[in-house]
């Protein structure tokens, strides 16, 4: 959410912020409830400093025998209250107009974020690897013969519709390896602490990392209030929900494996076949709470670390920042690691690393006490996939693909797989 002290000293740049996001000028509107709602506020100060000077002036006409004067002063008490009661209200609703407009609004993107429409206008900053040439016309995943087996839709649509599948056998064991492999090396490698959260949050969870109120329908809520979370970024962030913790306990850095649902509302059509696009899956999810002037060394830091396990995986693939017509709501920037799928021919997103600034910890009202002293201010937070585990199996699957349908497997894999190093044509780890 944004500073409002910050839109009334500089709205002229708060609507240029917000004119590089597509929106138009907003800062009247949001200053004139902000008037409103301050006017409000005032008067009803200004009515109790009167309620409060005719209570103290009550007993002494009493006391004098002025009986009009008790009257009138009592009358002006019991009206001074009824309009106190009135201008707290109206002062009630202008500050939830106020929250509902600044919560709807995203996050300003840092000067470098480069301006454009779409995805055709993110920036390439670096690429690893050069897509293997092969021999043969290379298959998507679902196609291979290894997979077909363990690759269930038919039975998935039957159980829960579309955009499901049912995972078996090696394939199971695979997917399982790949997400053990990612949370092990980001533990043990990279620092992050290991940690498992609830998938079913509080609407307010919600609220705090940005997903609602603008993106509700793109998630699943249960008919009891919960909501299924879109990733863990939800319960992970949120864990500074409300809190003023101390700088020492800066920074935070937590990874989570969890089930993912989303209900891909705006994607009607996209990625039908196979798993790129699905309603559940799972992700190894990173998540920092930093001091503010480490946020950016941060963001650097998060992005090496998904870098890092598609290096070990051996897949080619490039990361872009993301334009500022591609990028997501809370984030100030972001950069997208796309890995290399030959099946496609194209290289696709597996991992988003997005640095928030105090855009989340405002919402969440997440702080830090100096420990030198002086006023609590907000933490930054970051999060990133450190990666989607369904993508990365797809990935393996793909580059790693033989011409009678079996895969070679990266060799990073071989000890979460008893040693097995190929997924053969029949669907068996050898």
């Amino acid at each position: 959410m944004h500073d409002i002290r910050m839109i009334r000293e500089n709205p002229a740049a708060f609507d240029a912020a917000m004119a590089r996001r597509g929106l138009s000028s907003l800062s009247s509107e949001i200053l004139a409830i902000d008037e409103a709602r301050r006017a409000r506020i005032a008067a009803a100060e200004a009515a109790q400093a009167e309620r409060n000077k005719a209570s103290k002036e009550v007993g002494a006409a009493k006391a004098r025998g002025d009986e009009a004067e008790f009257e009138r002063l009592r009358a002006l008490v019991a009206e001074k209250k009824d309009e106190i009661a009135r201008l707290e209200a109206e002062a009630k609703a202008e500050d939830a107009r106020l929250t509902e407009l600044l919560m709807g609004l995203p996050n300003i993107v840092h000067d470098d974020v480069p301006d454009g429409a779409d995805e055709s206008d993110n920036v390439e900053i670096r690429r690893f690897g050069s897509p293997r040439n092969f021999a043969f016309t290379p298959k998507e995943h679902y196609e291979l013969a290894g997979v077909r087996n363990g690759m269930d839709f038919e039975t998935a649509a039957k159980l829960s519709g579309a955009r499901f599948v049912v995972l078996s056998g090696a394939v199971a064991r695979l997917h399982r390896a790949l997400a053990q492999f990612m949370i092990d090396t980001h533990v043990e490698e990279h620092g992050l602490t290991e940690t498992w959260t609830p998938v079913l949050v509080r609407e307010e969870m919600m609220y705090g990392t940005g997903q609602l109120p603008k993106f509700g329908e793109d998630s699943y809520r249960t008919t009891d209030g919960w909501w299924l979370v879109p990733t863990a970024e939800v319960t992970l962030t949120n864990i500074v929900n409300g809190e003023t913790v101390p700088e020492s306990y800066l920074p935070r850095r937590y990874v989570a494996h969890t089930q993912c649902f989303r209900s891909e509302a705006g994607s009607a059509g996209r990625d039908t076949a196979g798993m790129l696009r699905q309603h559940q899956f799972e992700k190894v999810e990173m998540v920092s709470v930093t001091h503010p002037d480490k946020s950016e060394e941060e963001h650097a830091r998060m992005t090496r670390c998904a870098e890092a396990i598609l290096e070990k995986l051996e897949l080619p693939y490039r990361t872009v920042v993301l334009c500022t017509g591609d990028i997501g709501f809370g984030a100030r920037r972001t950069h997208d690691i796309e890995v290399w799928l030959p099946g496609q021919n194209t290289y696709r997103e597996i991992s988003s690393i997005s640095t928030c600034g105090d855009f989340q910890a405002r919402r969440m009202n997440a702080r830090f006490k100096p420990e030198g002293g002086g006023k609590p201010e907000f933490v930054h937070t970051l999060n990133g996939s450190g990666l989607a585990v369904g993508r990365a199996l797809i990935a393996v699957l793909e580059n790693g693909q033989q011409e009678d349908g079996s895969v070679r497997l990266p060799d990073v894999l071989h000890p979460y797989l008893g040693g097995k190093s190929i997924l053969t044509a029949a669907g068996e780890l050898a």
